[in-house]
C-alpha cells in the first residue's frame, strides 16, 4: 500500500487539522502606494495617458478594492499623474466604500444611464482628452465597446504593459501570503490522502477537501479536482464522478485564497501497490518537472523551462510536442491574485525570467483511456535562481515523504 494513502476516515482527519493563518499580513497600504507609483511610471514609459481598471483582481491589485465584475460598469480610473478615480453605479457606491482600501472619489451612474459616456466625461475632467487609453485586458468586449463608441477621441490600447508590467514580479509580501496558502493546501493534500478507502467517490473526496481548507483558515477551496482511475487522463477531469478501486491512480488539484492570493498543488500517486506502468510514467513526471525547474534561471526565456520538460519527455517516447501520450499543455503558468496568470512557462513566451516571479510546474503526462500523472508545485524565482514553495513529491511509493 502507499505510504501515507487510506487507513483514516474524515472525521479523525478534520480534527487534526488547525488554523494555520496565524502571523500572516495582508498587503500594506504603502505596498499599494508603490503599486500605483509604478502603474503611472509605466504609463509615462508607455506614452499611456489613463488606464481603466476594471472589477476583478487588477482593480484589486492597484487598490486593494475587492469586486467582481458583472454586467455593470464597475471600475477605476488611474492617470498617468497619479489621480485614481472609481466608476459604479449610484446605488452600489455605499458598499463600494466599505471595499476600499485606496480611498478615491466614486463616479456615479443610475441605471438608466450610460456608464460609458461617464467614464468620458470623467476622463475629459481629469484633463485627458487625447491619447491613448489603456483597457485592462480582463474587462469585457462590451466595456470596450461602450467606451470607445463614448469616448471616440482617444486610441485605446491594451493595459498590459502596465497591469502584468507590476504584476508579475511578486513583492515579499506577496510570495509571504502564497507560501502560506500553499503550506495550508499541502497540509489539506495530506489529509486527504489519508481519508481514501475503496468505495469512496470523488465527491466525498471533494467535499472533504473543502471542509479541511476551512479547518486551516481558508474560506473554502478555491477549485478542487478529483479524479481516480482512467480519468486521471483528462488534465481538468470528466463529466461524472468515479468510484476508488484498489490499484486506481488517484490525481487530486486543489488550492484555496489567503488575502485574495492562490495556492495550487496537485498530488497523483496509487491507491494499493503501484504496477511497474504507473512507477515508469510517475518517475518520468517527476524527472519532467525536475528539468523545468533546473531550467529556470534569472534572464532566460520562460519558453525554456516548458522545452526542457517536453525535450526530456520526448526523449522518453511521448509526444512528440503536444501529441498524447504526453504533455497536451503548457508546462506551467504565473500565479497570484489569479490562479493563472502572466507570464507562462510554455515554449512560445519570450519572457526573460526575473526576481519574483512565480510559476505552477506541472508537465503532466496524459496516456487517454489509461491513466495521467500530474506532479504540480510551484516555484519562485531568486536573484540566485528558482526556489521551490513546495518540495516536490517524493516517491510514488511515499508521495509525501513520511519515510524519506
Amino acid at each position: 500500500m502507499t505510504i501515507g494513502v487510506g487507513g483514516s476516515d474524515i472525521k479523525t482527519e478534520l480534527s487534526k487539522l488547525k488554523d494555520m493563518t496565524a502571523g500572516v499580513n495582508p498587503i500594506t497600504d504603502a505596498e499599494y502606494k508603490a503599486r500605483l507609483e509604478k502603474a503611472c511610471g509605466l504609463m509615462v514609459d508607455n506614452d499611456i495617458e489613463a488606464i481603466y481598471l476594471n472589477a476583478g483582481s487588477s482593480l484589486t491589485y492597484f487598490t486593494g478594492t475587492s469586486w467582481h465584475a458583472s454586467e455593470r460598469m464597475v471600475g477605476a480610473i488611474l492617470t498617468k499623474e497619479g489621480i485614481l478615480e472609481y466608476i459604479a453605479p449610484y446605488f452600489e457606491i455605499s458598499t463600494l466604500e466599505s471595499f476600499m482600501v485606496v480611498k478615491g472619489p466614486v463616479n456615479g451612474w443610475q441605471e438608466d444611464e450610460s456608464p460609458y459616456d461617464l467614464f468620458a466625461n470623467t476622463l475629459k475632467r481629469l484633463g485627458v482628452v487625447s491619447g491613448k487609453v489603456g483597457v485592462d485586458e480582463s474587462a469585457s468586449f462590451f466595456l470596450f465597446d461602450g467606451m470607445r463608441k463614448s469616448a471616440n477621441t482617444y486610441d485605446y490600447v491594451d493595459a498590459k504593459p502596465v497591469t502584468a508590467g507590476c504584476r508579475m514580479c511578486k513583492s515579499d509580501g506577496e510570495i509571504a501570503l502564497m507560501q502560506r496558502a500553499k503550506d495550508m493546501t499541502l497540509e489539506v493534500h495530506k489529509s486527504a490522502a489519508k481519508i481514501l478507502k475503496a468505495g469512496m467517490s470523488t465527491t466525498e473526496v471533494t467535499a472533504f477537501i473543502n471542509e479541511a481548507h476551512k479547518a486551516v483558515g481558508a474560506a473554502g477551496s478555491s477549485f478542487c479536482i478529483v479524479l481516480f482511475g482512467e480519468a486521471t487522463a483528462y488534465p481538468h477531469g470528466v463529466k461524472d464522478p468515479q468510484i476508488l478501486k484498489d490499484g486506481d491512480m488517484v490525481l487530486i488539484d486543489m488550492g484555496c485564497k489567503l488575502h485574495g492570493y492562490n495556492s495550487d498543488i496537485t498530488r497523483t500517486y496509487v491507491f494499493g501497490t503501484p504496477t511497474e506502468r504507473q512507477r515508469k510514467v510517475w518517475n518520468d513526471e517527476k524527472t519532467a518537472q525536475l528539468a523545468a525547474f533546473d531550467a529556470a534561471k534569472i534572464g532566460v526565456r520562460c519558453g525554456d523551462a516548458d522545452i526542457a520538460a517536453r525535450s526530456y519527455l520526448e526523449r522518453e517516447g511521448y509526444g512528440p510536442d503536444y501529441a498524447v501520450p504526453g504533455l497536451p499543455h503548457r508546462t506551467g503558468h504565473g500565479i497570484g491574485l489569479d490562479i493563472h496568470e502572466w507570464p507562462y512557462l510554455v515554449r512560445s513566451d519570450d519572457t526573460p525570467l526575473a526576481t519574483g516571479m512565480c510559476f505552477s510546474n506541472e508537465p503532466m503526462i496524459c496516456i487517454y483511456g489509461e491513466f495521467g500523472v500530474r506532479l504540480e508545485d510551484h516555484f519562485y524565482m531568486t536573484d540566485n535562481g528558482p526556489k521551490w514553495f513546495t518540495e516536490p513529491s517524493y516517491s510514488i511509493d511515499d508521495p509525501f515523504g513520511y519515510e524519506a
